[in-house]
Order: C-alpha cells, then structure tokens, then sequence
C-alpha cells in the first residue's frame, strides 16, 4: 500500500505507482488479517442494540493477532519484492530493519483503521439494528467505512508527503491510497463484523447451555416441591374423610386430585404454558384446599379472555398460592381471602394478611426459583410486595409470538 512508503529509510519512490501484487509492504499486512479468519459472514438473529463490540473483543487478543499478521505478512510480501526483483535488499540487517520497519508502520495503520470501525459498529447496533433496519444499516455501514478509510489515508499520505515527498506528485498518490484503503477497510469491517457474530454465537450458546442446565434443575426442583408427601397426606386424609360422609364430594376431589398431578407431570418438561392452563390448574388445586378448609378459604378469579393465550412458566400460581396459605392462619374468624386478576403486564395474585403466630420458617426457594424461571424466558421478573393489609404478587406475562 502506499501509506507508508516502506523505502523511507532508503530512498524516495511512490510504491502505489507499481503494478505488483503488494505494493507497500508497509501497511496492507495490518489490514488484511482481518479478513482471513472471518469467511462466514451469516448473521444469526441475535439481539445485539445494546452490546458494545469493545467489551465482546478482547484487547490483548486483538493486539496479538493485529501484530503477528502484520508481521507474518510483512515477512511474505518483503520476500516476495524481493525475489521478483521489485527491491534489492543488499544485507540482512537490511532484511530485519524493513521487516521491523513496514511491521510497525503496518501495526499503527491497521490500528487506525480497526478502533474507529468498532466505534461504528458499536453506534450502529444502538441505532440501526439489524434485526429491523438491514438495509439502511448496510448502507450507512458502508458510506461511514469508505469515510474513514478515505480520512485517515488522507491524513497518513499527507504525513508521509511531509517527510519524504513522492516523486510522481501527491494528488496521484493520494488518489490511489484512499482508493485501496477504502476498500482495505471495507474488508476489514466485514471482518469485524464476522468476528463480533462468532463471538456473540459462542457467548450466547455457552450462556444457552448453562440457562438449559440451570433450568433443568429448577425444573426438578419445582417438582420435588410439587411432590411433597405433606400435600398428599392432607389431601388423602381429606379424601377419607369424604368417602363416608359425602360420596360425591369425594368422586369430585379425586377427579381434581388427579387432575393436579397429571398437570404437573405432564407440564414440567415445558418452558410456557397458557394463562388458561394455568388458571384451570389454579382452580383444581384450590378446589382441594377449598374441600379442606371449607368457607374459610375464598378463590376468585377476575381475567379477561383475551388474556387465556399469553403464558407463565408452568405450575406459578401453584407456588403462588400455596405459599398464601402455608403462611396465613385460615378460620372461622380470619377466613383468608385470595384475588387473581390483571392490569396491563401482569397476572396479579393478592390475599389478605392473617400472619400464623407461630410461622414456620420460609427459605424463599420458591420465589428464588419463579424469579429465575421468568429471568431464563427472557421476561421481567415477578415481584412479591407486602402492604399494610395485603401481600401482592405481580407475575408478568409473556406474551404469544
């Protein structure tokens, strides 16, 4: 290239004049590199507006692979003028001080070049997303790429002008060196670009696998939960009861009963489940709590239909609704009352307050995990609020593709 004229230290000559293969031996061989590791330029649908490319590339690894292409290529395109005659290296002392020379002459451009570009990029995720604005994306990536290739050859010829004037004038050197640039960074954005993609796909799936693993635990968590012998026990004691005393009571509260536990066999394996499946659960298992503690126990739900196809991770309002009871007293003279109903982003459950004088002690997993099951879908997470009278949790609910 002819940024840097490689000859400097020798004698005055405007390499961009030569029709070779390299040029200058000076500056291509920080530029280049660029393109050699990054071929798959495929982008993946990732949502990338608020990553910032300086954070996702590494620095030392940048520097490393811009100084050891730079020095890699100066070595094969200094080799080649040489045996094609293109220069005469009389020493190999002369041989080290051009590799040295054209190497950090070539590491300084590619740097100029590299920095800027992922300023661009950085700005152009925040405002031009791929996802939604591709083609005005190319088209401003592409004119904001050939400016500042074209400015810093501009200002690099001028510098190298003003040291050792070119003998076949500046304009036509000039000319061809913000022609050759601009395209040199045109490669090397393409490259950046690849390089921020591979990063963010191997980011993404290393981050997918420990979210699959962290899922599949909680996962068999909630089920242990949800296969705790105590809620059997009640409810095959309440089941005994009924057989004497009211048979089709107790017909009913079996069919229930098996309806919560094929629920939550069935749903477990899933990472959604419909508000309407949820809330047919949700009366399943209040209908047993209901048969056990009679009037004292109150379930009203209030939720448009509209509202049937969004979803929640399975079995929340489970967790939800066992937790107001196992922390409430429920009888005759405080009967505990449970809501469910919505505003705008939330599925909302609310029940008075009836604190046990004796409350046993609360670990907190089930909010840990319904808050780490919301966090795994990508959604807000839920929010538990007490209030004078009341506790309140606001679920939010995601909404169908």
């Amino acid at each position: 290239m002819l940024l840097f004229n490689n000859d400097l230290c020798f004698k005055s000559r405007p390499l961009l004049t030569q029709p070779r293969l390299f040029i200058n031996d000076v500056f291509i061989g920080g530029i280049i590199f660029s393109n050699m590791s990054f071929i798959n330029f495929n982008r993946k649908e990732i949502v990338m507006e608020n990553l910032n490319p300086i954070k996702i590339i590494k620095l030392p690894r940048v520097l490393l692979l811009l100084a050891l292409f730079s020095f890699v290529l100066q070595l094969i395109i200094i080799s080649y003028n040489q045996f094609t005659g293109y220069i005469n290296i009389k020493s190999g002392l002369e041989y080290i001080v051009r590799l040295a020379y054209g190497t950090t002459f070539s590491f300084f451009a590619a740097n100029l070049l590299f920095w800027p570009n992922l300023k661009i990029v950085h700005w152009l995720n925040l405002h031009l997303n791929w996802s939604s604005k591709a083609t005005l994306r190319v088209f401003a990536e592409f004119m904001a790429t050939i400016i500042v290739g074209g400015l810093i050859a501009f200002f690099i010829t001028l510098l190298a002008h003003s040291i050792d004037q070119y003998e076949q004038g500046f304009g036509n050197v000039l000319f061809n060196n913000v022609l050759i640039v601009a395209v040199i960074n045109l490669i090397l954005m393409i490259g950046i670009e690849a390089w921020l993609n591979f990063s963010i796909g191997q980011t993404e799936e290393k981050k997918a696998k420990e979210l699959s693993q962290e899922l599949e635990l909680t996962k068999f968590e909630v089920l242990k939960d949800q296969l705790k012998p105590h809620f059997m026990f009640n409810s095959l004691n309440v089941l005994s009861g009924l057989i004497d005393e009211n048979t089709d009571l107790a017909q009913d509260f079996i069919g229930e009963f098996s309806k919560v536990y094929r629920y939550v066999l069935d749903t477990i394996e899933y990472n959604l489940i419909s508000i309407r499946e949820e809330l047919n659960f949700a009366s399943s298992y209040m209908f047993l709590q209901q048969v056990r503690y009679g009037d004292m126990l109150i379930y009203n739900v209030s939720v448009p239909d509209k509202l049937f196809s969004y979803h929640l991770p399975p079995l929340t309002l489970q967790v939800v609704l066992e937790n107001a009871i196992k922390h409430n007293e429920i009888n005759e003279g405080s009967p505990l009352n449970v809501r469910i109903y919505c505003d705008e982003d939330y599925l909302i459950v609310e029940n008075n307050l009836n604190p046990k004088a004796w409350p046993g002690h609360s670990t907190g997993i089930g909010q840990q995990n319904l808050r780490k099951r919301f966090n795994m879908m990508g959604a807000p997470e839920p929010s538990f609020t007490l209030i004078a009278e009341a506790y309140i949790v606001k679920l939010p609910y995601i909404k169908p593709d």
